[in-house]
């Protein structure tokens, strides 16, 4: 095996940036669009919202990947030390754009939660762009306080207070998913920076200790983790969605029903082609489509980790922090996704990266891959002797 990935970086010494996190993407992607069409055909047919357009979802997942593929080859032009210039102010505006979103008459609201602020035309959800600024925040606070990462004083307890004040515009929203998402990204970024690691261990009680009084203190929190724990005591209640996402699991089995032949989008299963694509996806394709999206992913976390590495080989901490932080994002993303579709987390408002429909998540998940490509490329650059 050792000799097999030895033999696979010689090859891909010569080129300008590593194939494969781009074809691994378009995979996804394209995946992505069939699977929106075939789970959403149904509720578009049958809503007048979209016309009763059975292409409605698709022509709009189409056009948002179409404009997240032209946003990154920009973001790819941009240096990587232009990106941790500018992690402060991108961080700012992030929040800005958060409190933006709470402002009644700004905001849109949309099934109790207030996430969106209207484009007209699209509608813009600040807590996925606000992922990427986590990224490259954290990455250039830790490259800064590197000689403080043993200090709670100095070290952690700066990035804690932005954390929380960053968390506390997102309860507000509420969007507890993204929440996660954006903790585990600063607080992985800070402990692979080289964090004293009882701090780590001190903060990862902290924060089980705060998500359980998050759950405790919120009735809607609450019923979900009921509802998780057993989705089958009410099942056209608490339990509804989480037991007809079971069932497509179930009906699927080995290799699927068939594309397209799946039962449960048929308005059984809410947010089928959004939070619940993955049951789809494993009515219609079975095991052995969703083990290809699992092999798929962890293709791309384990790439964005090399790159890191190899960043860092480099002495590029900045640039080493930031791949991670990408791997870290979409890897801890896909699996609460998967997770919640499987019944072993609790329902969350989290998209899979890539696959779902929503235009704010594919354009901030591209952007965030084309900065790993210019990452990879750059190291690259360097390996040759040139400047970057």
């Amino acid at each position: 095996m050792s000799q097999y990935f030895a033999t696979m970086n010689q090859r891909s010494a010569g080129e300008e940036y590593d194939h494969s996190v781009i074809w691994v993407t378009v995979l996804l992607l394209a995946l992505g669009l069939v699977m929106v069409y075939s789970a959403s055909i149904a509720s578009a047919e049958g809503s007048r919202a979209t016309g009763n357009n059975t292409m409605y979802y698709l022509i709009r997942h189409a056009m948002f990947v179409l404009i997240s593929l032209i946003a990154s080859a920009m973001v790819f032009q941009v240096p990587v030390r232009v990106w941790q210039q500018a992690a402060p102010f991108l961080f700012l505006g992030g929040l800005g754009l958060l409190a933006l979103v709470l402002v009644p008459g700004i905001g849109r609201e949309v099934n109790g939660s207030r996430r969106w602020l209207s484009l007209f035309v699209i509608n813009l959800q600040p807590s996925e762009l606000m992922k990427i600024a986590a990224v490259l925040y954290a990455a250039d606070y830790t490259v800064r306080k590197a000689a403080f990462m043993h200090s709670l004083r100095k070290g952690f307890m700066p990035m804690f207070g932005v954390m929380l004040l960053t968390g506390g515009l997102l309860l507000r929203e509420p969007d507890f998913g993204a929440f996660a998402v954006i903790t585990v990204i600063a607080m992985g970024i800070l402990f692979l920076g080289g964090m004293n690691w009882r701090l780590f261990a001190g903060l990862i009680v902290m924060l089980v200790i705060g998500f359980l009084l998050l759950i405790w203190t919120s009735p809607y929190r609450m019923q979900r983790v009921i509802g998780f724990m057993d989705p089958w005591a009410d099942p056209y209640g608490k339990g509804y969605q989480l037991s007809h996402a079971l069932i497509a699991f179930g009906r699927g089995e080995w290799f699927g029903v068939g594309l397209g032949a799946s039962v449960e989008k048929l308005f059984y299963l809410p947010e089928a082609h959004t939070d619940f694509l993955l049951a789809v996806i494993a009515e219609e394709l079975g095991f052995v489509g969703v083990l290809t999206i699992v092999l798929l992913f962890s293709w791309l976390v384990w790439r964005a980790f090399a790159i890191g590495r190899r960043a860092t080989e480099l002495e590029r901490p900045f640039a080493a922090l930031v791949a991670q932080g990408i791997g870290l994002w979409i890897g801890v993303q896909a699996i609460i996704n998967m997770g919640v579709n499987m019944g072993v987390l609790p329902t969350k408002g989290l998209t899979l990266p890539l696959l779902s429909f929503g235009g704010s998540a594919i354009l901030a998940t591209c952007c965030a891959l084309a900065i790993l490509l210019r990452v990879d490329w750059e190291n690259r650059q360097l390996s040759r002797g040139f400047t970057v």
